[in-house]
């Protein structure tokens, strides 16, 4: 099956995409993540990402980086705490894009990175993921099985930039 990962950063395509490879799924990578903020911190997860596409070997497509885009869907929700509505927001911008990613190139599923972190919810991530597509998202909780340590050490053997927050101007505090 051709799937559609949207991809948040390298270590967790590391993961993601090698769980989805070994599945047996032909891997197309969508990097659309207008949350993350400076750009400077921007261009090195995307450098990462393809660091990881080249490695694992998947096509990797960029969209836009719309920072502002997300500031005006994010600014009321600025005082939120991590996890709570803002990033349920941020999540919704993502996949919606993904899903539309998915509709133009003719892809059959598509799901995203953002399960593999210890830092956020898989529940959440797969409810919105499935709002948004139906039985075309595929719900998965990529940090299971031990998949974030298999991520993280793929990043170290491979010299992975990781970063030390979510990506969000308001996860920087």
């Amino acid at each position: 099956m051709k799937v559609v990962l949207h991809v948040c950063c390298g270590v967790c395509a590391a993961g993601a995409a090698a769980a989805l490879i070994e599945e047996g799924h032909q891997v197309l990578g969508y990097f659309y993540n207008p949350n993350i903020h400076p750009a400077e911190e921007y261009e090195r997860r995307l450098a990462a990402a393809k660091q990881v596409a080249d490695k694992l070997k998947f096509t990797l497509e960029v969209g836009p980086y719309a920072q502002a885009e997300w500031l005006k869907e994010t600014e009321a929700l600025k005082a939120e705490p991590e996890g709570g509505k803002r990033c349920q927001v941020c999540y919704q911008m993502r996949l919606e894009k993904t899903y539309d990613f998915l509709r133009e190139r003719g892809a059959d599923a598509f799901t995203t990175t953002l399960s593999i972190s210890p830092h956020k919810s898989a529940d959440i991530v797969n409810k919105v993921g499935q709002e948004i597509g139906g039985d075309r998202f595929l719900a998965r909780d990529f940090k299971k099985k031990d998949g974030f340590k298999r991520a993280v050490e793929s990043a170290k053997r491979w010299g992975l930039y990781r970063q030390a927050y979510c990506g969000c101007i308001y996860s920087m505090r």
